[in-house]
């Protein structure tokens, strides 16, 4: 094509709606040309063929397809590596710039520097932006420009900034950074061609999940009651919205805009979100490493048989085996019943947190590494937390405070109370006092609790 066009090259972005490289793409000065790369070095790694992830993604690509036909445009789908894909485009397209969307994770950061030097070879700017967090890692620092690596002041310096400038927005002001992208303002500028091709699903190797995806719409309620209601699994008290975050089917600072005007709370859980990331970000050995490297030290038992058990939901806890099978069944499994699955598996069992980070990376709608290796760190006390592994969840007084009906329960696990369902698979009073004295030892010989 010798029409000089630029490229927006969609990952963790999938809308046309307040979207900040697409909106920087399209104020540009060329026509702008989508495009989306199904990448099989992902691909490849995941170990099902019905992965509701994929589908997923396939159905958005799909959706962003139809309504740029509806203005005259089109979508350009590839299947492979970006480099090899990029290099084609080269050969087949004018190409005067490419625009994206930031993406944090180490094997992105790697994969956009090889693409900018594969570009800047034939002077192609490689413009990014940020959309996936309100802010960034070099954005909340401390006084003394070093990371935050402790949450709470984090979140201070977070909501200060983010209230520091206030300006309109229709009949609301509203933060600065909140303030949405006017994207459909220039759809004019999409490059004009006939509809391009999409692969399906089984193009890509895949076959169609049982899965769903939760809505991207949920009621202001739940919002609203949040604080109220996040912590008890049974009610549907949470939005669900994870896998649309992380994919970016729906706008952080739209949803943002409301978390400030509806609950503190939800907003936090926001703050969370970009804490991990400016975690991953400045220090990404968390990926692979505790943040606190002293526990690498710890001699994880590792017993497969019981990470089995644990992953089957047979552990004979019921709040622990409702959770691992809400989550093979749907891909989601509820917040509280995270912190207690993972605090189960590493200290209960002494099974190695990664283990239990690769577990729900395989199955987690939601996967986002930042946040699950936050997480799982977070239980496994080796994270960012200032005070650590004496936190030790008792599934059974958890299940008291949050499930004491024992409605969750027996959603998920409908033999509670027959002879069918298992003992529990280790004594919780000696699974604690195990874990202190491994921890203790390897952490600090002299320390006494």
């Amino acid at each position: 094509m010798n029409v000089p066009v630029s490229i927006f090259w969609f990952r963790r972005d999938l809308r046309l709606h307040d979207n900040a490289g697409l909106y920087q793409a399209l104020t540009g000065p060329h026509p702008v040309l989508p495009l989306f790369i199904f990448d099989r070095t992902i691909l490849d790694d995941l170990p099902h063929k019905q992965d509701a992830r994929v589908q997923f993604i396939q159905e958005q690509i799909s959706q962003l397809h139809a309504q740029l036909q509806a203005i005259g445009s089109s979508i350009l789908v590839k299947i492979g590596s970006p480099q090899q894909v990029w290099e084609e485009l080269m050969q087949s397209y004018q190409i005067t710039a490419a625009y994206t969307n930031r993406d944090y994770e180490p094997y992105a950061s790697d994969r956009d520097e090889t693409v900018a030097q594969l570009l800047a070879v034939k002077g192609i700017p490689f413009h990014t932006f940020k959309d996936h967090v309100i802010f960034e890692k070099e954005e909340v620092l401390k006084d003394n420009g070093t990371p935050y690596t402790v949450f709470t002041p984090y979140s201070r310096k977070w909501l200060a900034k983010l209230n520091s400038q206030q300006v309109p927005l229709a009949t609301e002001m509203v933060s600065q950074y909140l303030l949405p992208f006017q994207t459909e303002e220039h759809f004019h500028q999409f490059l004009p061609t006939s509809p391009l091709s999409l692969p399906s699903l089984e193009d890509l190797g895949f076959q169609k999940s049982s899965i769903p995806i939760p809505p991207t719409t949920i009621p202001q309620s739940i919002v609203k009651n949040y604080d109220q209601t996040r912590n008890f699994p049974a009610l549907a008290g949470t939005s669900r919205l994870g896998v649309h975050f992380r994919f970016g089917t729906i706008s952080l600072r739209e949803k943002a805009r409301a978390a400030q005007r509806l609950n503190a709370t939800f907003l936090n859980e926001l703050i969370w979100r970009d804490f991990y990331s400016q975690i991953l970000a400045h220090f990404p050995r968390v990926a692979t490493q505790s943040f606190q490297s002293k526990y690498d030290a710890i001699p994880w038992r590792n017993n497969l048989d019981e990470f089995e058990l644990w992953k089957a939901g047979q552990t004979g806890y019921p709040i622990v085996d409702a959770g691992m099978r809400e989550l093979a069944a749907t891909g989601f499994m509820h917040n509280r019943v995270r912190m207690i699955t993972a605090s189960f598996l590493t200290k209960h069992l002494l099974i190695d947190w990664r283990w239990g980070e690769s577990w729900f990376a395989e199955k987690l709608l939601d996967y986002d590494l930042a946040s699950n290796s936050g997480g799982w760190q977070w239980a496994a006390g080796c994270g960012t937390d200032a005070a650590p592994y004496f936190r030790i969840f008792n599934p059974t007084e958890q299940t008291k405070k949050f499930d004491p009906e024992y409605k969750y329960i027996r959603k998920w696990v409908p033999e509670f109370g027959t002879v069918k369902y298992p003992k529990p698979m280790v004594d919780h009073a000696f699974a604690r006092n195990r874990c202190l004295e491994t921890y203790k030892k390897a952490l600090d010989p002299s320390a006494t609790i």
